[in-house]
Parts: C-alpha cells; structure tokens; sequence
C-alpha cells in the first residue's frame, strides 16, 4: 500500500509515519521543511519529495510519480497566533495548498482513500464536550481556513466518489513539536533552569492526546472500511486547565513551578473549554493509551538523555 503523507515530516507526522511503516505500508512524504525536520522520520531520499503544498506543479509532478493508493494530507500552517499575524500565507497554505493535493489526487486512478487533518478550531465557544455533528462556528482564521479544507474534501468526494475521512484534531503533545504551543512553551523554560515561568492564559482547558495516540487512531481510519464520506474528532475526551499542565510537570520532575502571568502571552479572546466526544472514534475501536503523566514523563526522559 502506496501512502502519501503531506507534512509528513512535521510534529504530527513524525509520529504517524513510523505506525504506518510499522503496518506495512509504503510511505511517501512530501514537505517543504518550513515547521519539520528531516531528521525527525526514516524515510529514504527516493521517498522524500522537498516541495511545497501551494506549488501546483510540484506536487502534482510528486503524487504523478509516486502514484499513492493512499494520501493523508497533514500539510498545514497551524499556529493560531502566527495564523493571527500571517492571516493570507496561512489561508494561501491551508487553502490553495488543500487544493492543489486535491487536484492531483483526482487524476489517480489508483487512490482508495484521502484523509484531511481537520482541527477542533472549527468549533464554537462551547463549555461542553462536542461531537462531529456539532455546530461549524472557527473564532479565528485557522478554524475557517481548515473548515473550507472539510467543504474542498466533501466536493472532492462528490466528484469522485473516493472515500474521504475528515478528522478534527485537538490538542497534540509529544515529542518533535515544532510550535510554541502550551506544553513544549513550559518544557523549554524548565529545560533552561527556570523555576517561575511565563505564561498566558491560566484557566482555558484543553483536551490534550499524545501523538502516539493519534498515529494508532489515523492507522485505524486507514484500515477500516469506511465508505463514503465522514468525520471523526480525535481527541482524548478528558480536559486539563493550564495550571494542571503545570502539576503534572511538577510531578514529573518532584520539583516546586511558580508561575508568572506575562500580559505579552495573554490571549483577548480565549476558549474556557475545548473538549471532545470522541465516542464514534471509540465505537469502531479506538481507544488512547497515553494519558497526561505518561507524556510529560516521556518528554522529560527524552529531555535528560539530549542532554
């Protein structure tokens, strides 16, 4: 099984590229290296395709070659302040770039399945937890930018009939992230000898799963028989607020954190909760292994052997 991963080199992918080789699959990875590494996944050069998603002549010229059974689109700019302060790169990545791997995949007459990684950003404010069927309302341009990528896949699969799977990702953790996001922000001020560390926002929850969690989860919507078009959310279904995160740090490490409020860091708008109901993902037998302590530990492990 031929499977394209755009963005396969990024924080998500480097995490999903190994579960797939460790299911047989034949992985392929297009990247243009902005947020990735190359180092952070074994794959080999002739499987590597340096390109970027918004240049419609390089990924076709990639996905003619390579001749996927398989694509999971990952590619993405998905940082919601740099998203904030680059609003048309990222809308142009997110967009443009969607659809120029559309366009190229409907020219394959051997693609069985695409994946699109969604978000829980195209959400609304909601202090419950939300399933799929749930209202489309993004705050920012992210979750817009990515709920046009659902509406590009659903004509996609109109069109050609090729089954299609929607999944809304919430918030990743785990090793290679690439981002300032909330857990690697805190992990780099301890790495530093920090001991009172700057944060924003202390009371929004989050629902927090391990990249570990989300290749077994993306491996699973590859395998199955599913049909048609759907959706699914990806996430752990348990919330954890700022200072929580914090805890389990100070568990980890059997060290006192202090935390200062930076007024730079402070979001104006801000969601208290972002839960997800992840029991459609469960019911076809998914279920997560990784909780909040076995991930900080895990990071905090990888940080002491780097050092």
């Amino acid at each position: 099984m031929k499977t394209l991963i755009t963005g396969g080199a990024g924080f998500i992918g480097s995490a999903i590229v190994p579960e797939l080789q460790g299911k047989g699959h034949e992985i392929f990875v297009l990247d243009n290296l902005s947020f990735g590494s190359r180092d952070f996944i074994d794959v080999k050069d002739d499987h590597f395709f340096l390109a970027d998603i918004r240049n419609r002549n390089e990924v076709n010229r990639a996905v003619k070659i390579i001749q996927p059974d398989i694509i999971v689109h990952l590619a993405a700019i998905h940082f919601i302040p740099y998203c904030n302060k680059h609003p048309f790169e990222s809308a142009d990545t997110n967009i443009r770039g969607t659809m120029n791997v559309l366009e190229a995949g409907s020219k394959l007459k051997c693609l069985k399945k695409i994946f699109f990684a969604s978000t829980a950003a195209v959400y609304p404010i909601c202090d419950e937890a939300v399933n799929e069927g749930f209202q489309q309302l993004p705050l920012d341009i992210y979750g817009l930018s990515k709920l046009t990528g659902e509406h590009l896949l659903k004509k996609f699969w109109l069109e050609t009939r090729i089954d299609t799977v929607v999944c809304r990702f919430f918030n990743a953790f785990g090793p290679n992230e690439t981002n300032p996001h909330l857990i690697p922000e805190i992990e780099r001020q301890l790495r530093e000898g920090q001991r009172t560390i700057k944060l924003g926002n202390l009371t929004p929850k989050r629902d927090f799963i391990h990249t570990h969690d989300m290749a077994s989860a993306v491996s699973l919507l590859l395998t199955m028989d599913l049909p048609g078009f759907d959706i699914f959310n990806l996430g752990r279904g348990i919330e954890y607020s700022v200072v929580e995160i914090v805890q389990a740090f100070e568990r980890q490490l059997n060290e006192k954190i202090t935390i200062k409020v930076d007024p730079s860091r402070v979001r104006k708008v801000e969601r208290e909760h972002l839960l997800a109901d992840v029991s459609k993902l469960k019911s076809i037998g998914w279920s997560p292994r990784w909780g909040i302590d076995d991930g900080i530990k895990d990071l905090i492990n990888n940080w002491h052997v780097n050092n």
